[in-house]
């Protein structure tokens, strides 16, 4: 064998090695992000989650919204990616405790009962105002002290939740917006930050406050951070004095 052929060969064995090398990191690497999103999910190879779908409050007849669907799409990709299982499930079927298996809770307390039972029971500092009176006040968010009014189509806002619970080894994640598609809006950041979030978070509880900007012509892509209200929503409410009797005449 001359020094040509040698050469040859050797810069070969090199380059098989090194893209061995690339390989085997680049599935590390792969490997190492899967688990870690796994683990904030709380969807280990296989597992199995709850997918629970509100309906259209605007409807006659029970329906979902198409933002609502559309949410539901985008959730059920980050669960494919988990290699885990969805069941679907209406906001009025569910009977059964949380914390069995990762649960997805799309919508408000007026259009899922199932998140009305969330925030009772996990999250007593969110108040989410039902009665379609007054206008002004539907869809209120108030969060400690602070209140969150709705312009429709062009400043929202959402709750997106990840909610544990001592002695429950399955998160639940919550998509709590003023409008339909603010709920898509929350689910499209959480699959655009979960990452990040999961650095921020672990495998903790979270409640972020999101504004929607001007759906209306961006739909639900314009998102800000308003602030992380854990906190807040995780403390009681004070309850309201009631006001002084009035005086009687002699």
């Amino acid at each position: 064998m001359n020094d040509d052929v040698r050469n040859i060969v050797l810069g070969l064995v090199a380059t098989a090695i090194s893209a061995s090398l690339g390989w085997l990191a680049r599935t590390c690497l792969w490997r190492r992000r899967l688990r870690r999103e796994q683990t904030f999910f709380g969807l280990p190879e296989h597992a199995e989650s709850l997918l629970v779908v509100n309906r259209d409050p605007a409807a006659t007849e029970p329906a979902v919204h198409r933002y609502d669907v559309f949410a539901l799409l985008e959730l059920s990709a980050l669960i494919k990616e988990c290699g885990a299982h969805a069941e679907v499930a209406t906001q009025d079927t569910v009977r059964q405790g949380f914390g069995e298996r990762t649960e997805f809770c799309v919508g408000g307390p007026a259009s899922n009962r199932r998140t009305a039972a969330h925030l009772s029971a996990m999250l007593p500092g969110l108040r989410i105002t039902t009665d379609p009176e007054p206008v002004a006040e539907r869809g209120m968010f108030r969060i400690g002290g602070e209140v969150y009014r709705m312009e429709r189509g062009v400043s929202e806002y959402v709750v997106l939740a990840r909610v544990t619970t001592e002695g429950r080894a399955r998160p639940v994640f919550l998509f709590c917006g003023q409008s339909a598609i603010t709920n898509q809006a929350a689910t499209r950041y959480l699959a655009r930050h979960h990452a990040r979030l999961a650095r921020k978070y672990g495998d903790g509880t979270f409640v972020l406050l999101l504004k929607v900007l001007n759906s209306q012509a961006y739909g639900p892509d314009v998102v800000e951070l308003v602030a992380d209200v854990t906190r807040a929503a995780r403390s009681p409410l004070p309850e309201p004095e009631p006001e002084p009797e009035p005086a009687s005449s002699a």
